[in-house]
């Protein structure tokens, strides 16, 4: 089963804690599936949102296909994600509680298709984030010192 990552939301994982992961279909067009395998996509500002019992990808830009001339999509066009419907009330469960959201973490190909890892999250404050930096910073240190220690 390979799985190649086309993009990665680094700064999620910054600005929320993510509680559980779901890997969902996406419904795409011609173009935006040739775009996407091209790496043009941005999932910086996107989230997901539930529209009459289904989930939709809102805010994710993807670039258009430069060879698709009358048949190109809408960069912002919202995009249905395909869970399975227990998936989905487990979902709509979570996110009615006070303060989560979806969030995608990453997409990629897996199988040739275009799947979307998307993470439950809890947006963190400024302590918690202050809490990520030192954390990273003092990891850093320690495999810096490590690394000069075996010198």
């Amino acid at each position: 089963m390979s799985i190649k990552i086309i993009t990665e939301n680094r700064k999620a994982r910054f600005n929320y804690q993510i509680l559980e992961n779901f890997e969902a279909g996406l419904v795409l067009t011609g173009s935006e599936v040739k775009s996407i395998k091209n790496g043009e996509v941005n999932l910086g500002d996107a989230y997901g949102s539930i529209r009459n019992g289904e989930i939709f990808l809102l805010q994710a830009h993807v670039n258009p296909y430069k060879q698709a001339v009358y048949t190109n999509h809408e960069p912002l066009r919202p995009r249905k994600l395909l869970l399975h419907k227990r998936e989905i009330q487990k979902l709509i469960g979570q996110v009615s509680e006070k303060g989560l959201t979806l969030i995608p973490l990453k997409l990629y190909l897996k199988e040739g298709k275009i799947k979307v890892d998307l993470g439950v999250a809890k947006a963190k404050n400024t302590v918690d984030k202050r809490d990520t930096i030192q954390k990273r910073e003092s990891d850093r240190e320690i495999r810096r010192a490590l690394k000069n220690r075996q010198k």
